[in-house]
């Protein structure tokens, strides 16, 4: 029993360094900056599933940067636009980031919801022995 515990801890565990990046993402969206590698990029976790002594789980393996390039806007007004007007905005799509935010909330939700059955089952287990 212990061993679902520690899976769907695991799997919390994960889908909250989801959400995290995840709202970080979204709250960066808007930023600009006056060159491409200062414009904000796009962070990902990435994970992996394990498996040690038959139990399985989800593992953190960091979290990397999108590769896509910044949104490129000739705003020569703007006070962090650069020699020939330009401001770069943040590769971050807000739409996609937003069904990143859906369904990690939607796995942790599940993973609360395997944690209160396992325990709605383990009491009616132990009522049973009386």
């Amino acid at each position: 029993m212990q061993s679902i515990f520690d899976i769907a801890g695991s799997a919390m565990q994960a889908q909250s360094i989801r959400l995290n990046v995840t709202a970080s993402n979204l709250a960066n969206a808007n930023s600009v900056a006056s060159t491409a590698e200062d414009a904000y990029k796009s962070r990902q976790p990435v994970f992996a599933a394990i498996l040690k002594d038959h139990i399985g789980g989800v593992q953190s393996l960091g979290i990397v940067e999108s590769q896509r390039e910044p949104e490129m806007r000739y705003d020569p007004g703007h006070p962090m636009s650069d020699d020939q007007g330009y401001i770069f905005a943040s590769n971050v799509d807000t739409v996609e980031e937003m069904a990143n935010m859906m369904s990690a909330s939607r796995s942790y939700q599940t993973n609360v919801e395997l944690l209160n059955t396992t325990r709605q089952l383990m009491l009616q287990t132990l009522k049973m022995g009386k």
